[in-house]
């Protein structure tokens, strides 16, 4: 209780108030689900910390009064909780919460991820920590290997399954199920129990039946799901599930008894009560300017901007870094330390920028993302609820802002549908800063195909010689004199261009990005914009309170600016409710690509006649 009061936390979440009692106190197991940020590590992690300072204050009194072994009833150095999460990040943010709440009553938390020593990880089990988090792959990889904490698992009280939705993705963590195979069957037939109540090696604390709790974003269960549980307990050995392919067979796989409580407070639309979602309709090409206006013109708050590929994570972080935006990185191709420092630092800026993969859509709890940005929209809804799950965290507010293009609004539109949503907001652009930002861009990319083109050259050229001298070759320049001075030629003419482009970029970047229409001598110049007349309205208000109060006391200055506000912001007071139609969204969609199709075949139409022409008077002459 010291460390949940010094943490800050004031009273119990839902999710909390519901697992809490049926986990800690009923001992009974849990499948549970919530929105994203709902707290449900603690969920999980006080149950498992409660009953170890229970068997504690037990094996005390009886070492006291009967002089019976400690041990039997608190095992020493045994794994009592295996904890199973499906990224790397999320295990790391898990073991950091449950260390901070587990101060001062010597229980040990030890991570086993991916991307990090082995070898390290080896030595930290050796310590004999009784709480392991981990991904299923290292895990299995460490198991499978005979790691000898990992492989007893007589004394094991918890087993736990977070994001649970995400670890029965096709084609992920086939380890997964080895691992639950590996675990001892507690659960199971009345022989089975008889001979853990005999066995005189079992501590005591494990002849209750295991826990465990699975927990997800989402849920769905069908309505014999208790029924299926006693028939699988009654006949362990014969499940008769080929892959963990739902919640469901995954619950069943692991051992959930058939008292299990299900806990399921997600809302009817999944996503948190306080997101508000937004979309700006642009095209493919211009999906970089609108992002570098909502990161330049509402700055303010960290903000998340999630891509599905790679390529499109690195294109758009070569061109904000270009025009002078501070962005952070984070996919999978990254080694991990460089993962958690882009983590840490994000962390540590108000106003940082992360642009990631869905490597970072689940679990991940960085308090104060203010926005969340979908650059290219996801695969399927539940990953824009996990992407959108990054903001609005624990009752607080956030805006995700989703930049749809022509060939996505059908996908958009699906994605409204799946969430029973019947409009959305559109967030509010001022035209007039979008030749500014185009004409940065342009510029931006220019200099990023030059240097593009330089450094693929380079380690085009670094690659052959470091084989060749691998091999012992020679490497003979065959090129002739006119050829070198050629290439010569060509390079310093692409680096005066460069320098000229960095100079020309680096002249608009040193003024503030100002509309079109922004005239320095006047305040109104370019219009009293809704966000600036909300202001001014607010200003307006806390003057007259002052002057009722009688305070005559020197007030501050107050500063008007688009770096003091935020998309939230602006979406309140400047958005507008659009009705989503994926019939119309279809139809409208069709209609583009006609029209599309009717101009190319004019376009071919005109090139043919002039063709024609051409091939008439040459005949003529």
């Amino acid at each position: 209780m010291k460390s949940i009061y010094k943490l800050g936390f004031k009273e119990p979440t839902a999710i909390q108030k519901a697992c809490i009692p049926a986990a800690a106190y009923q001992g009974k197991d849990v499948v549970g689900a919530a929105e994203t940020g709902s707290g449900k590590t603690l969920a999980f992690g006080l149950p498992i910390l409660q009953r170890f300072l229970d068997e504690r204050e037990k094996s005390g009194k009886m070492s006291e009064e009967k002089g019976v072994d400690a041990k039997k009833y608190a095992p020493k150095s045994l794994l009592r909780a295996l904890i199973i999460t499906p990224t790397r990040e999320l295990a790391l943010q898990v073991t950091d919460h449950l260390k901070a709440v587990a101060v001062g009553i010597d229980i040990r938390v030890v991570p086993i991820v991916g991307g990090m020593s082995t070898e390290k990880q080896e030595r930290l089990l050796r310590t004999r920590p009784e709480v392991v988090v981990g991904t299923p792959g290292r895990l299995w990889e460490l198991m499978s290997g005979g790691e000898k904490h990992l492989v007893e698992l007589e004394a094991l009280s918890f087993f736990v399954l977070d994001e649970a939705d995400r670890m029965i993705e096709n084609g992920h963590f086939r380890e997964l199920q080895s691992i639950i195979d590996m675990l001892p069957v507690t659960n199971g037939s009345a022989e089975n129990l008889q001979n853990a109540e005999n066995s005189l090696t079992t501590p005591i604390s494990q002849r209750k039946k295991r826990q465990t709790l699975v927990f997800s974003a989402t849920l769905s269960l069908s309505s014999d799901f208790r029924k299926k549980l006693k028939r699988v307990s009654s006949k362990p050995n014969q499940s008769g599930m080929d892959g963990l392919n739902s919640i469901e067979a995954l619950s069943e796989r692991a051992g959930i008894r058939p008292n299990v409580a299900v806990i399921n407070l997600t809302n009817t639309s999944v996503l948190a009560n306080n997101l508000e979602e937004s979309f700006i309709e642009c095209r493919e090409e211009d999906k970089d300017a609108y992002l570098y206006y909502i990161l330049s013109v509402y700055g303010q708050g960290r903000t998340i901007v999630f891509c599905t590929s790679i390529a499109a994570l690195r294109h758009i972080a070569a061109l904000l870094s270009i025009v002078g935006v501070n962005v952070l990185t984070l996919h999978a191709q990254r080694q991990q330390r460089a993962r958690l420092k882009a983590i840490d630092r994000f962390r540590g800026s108000q106003n940082g920028i992360l642009i990631a993969t869905d490597v970072a859509a689940r679990g991940l709890d960085i308090p104060g993302v203010r926005t969340v940005v979908h650059y290219q929209l996801p695969h399927s809804a539940e990953v824009y609820v996990h992407r959108s799950g990054r903001t609005a965290r624990a009752s607080a507010d956030g805006c995700s802002i989703a930049l749809v293009s022509a060939n996505e609004t059908s996908k958009f539109a699906s994605l409204c549908k799946s969430f029973s949503k019947e409009s959305f907001q559109r967030f509010p652009v001022d035209n007039s800063y979008m030749p500014e930002v185009l004409k940065r861009l342009s510029l931006a990319r220019q200099i990023d195909k030059i240097v593009r083109k330089e450094s693929q050259e380079k380690a085009s050229k670094t690659w052959f010689e470091r084989n060749a001298e691998l091999v012992e070759l020679v490497v003979d320049n065959d090129d002739s004199e006119e050829e070198r001075a050629n290439n010569y030629k060509q390079k310093k003419v692409g680096c005066i261009q460069l320098k000229k482009l960095q100079q020309e970029l680096d002249k608009l970047l040193s003024h503030p990005l100002q509309p079109k229409s922004f005239s320095h001598r006047y305040l109104a110049g370019a219009g009293v914009s809704p966000l600036l007349q909300h202001q001014f309205e607010e200003l307006a208000k806390q003057n007259t309170s002052v002057q009722t109060m009688g305070d005559n006391k020197r007030r501050k200055l107050a500063a008007f600016g688009q770096d003091l506000t935020e998309p939230l912001q602006a979406l309140r007071t400047g958005g507008q409710q659009v009705h989503m139609n994926a019939k119309e969204m279809a139809e409208k969609r069709r209609k583009m690509e006609n029209v599309k199709k009717k101009k190319k075949e004019e376009k071919k139409r005109l090139r043919d006649q002039r063709r024609n022409k051409r091939k008439q008077m040459k005949g003529k002459i």
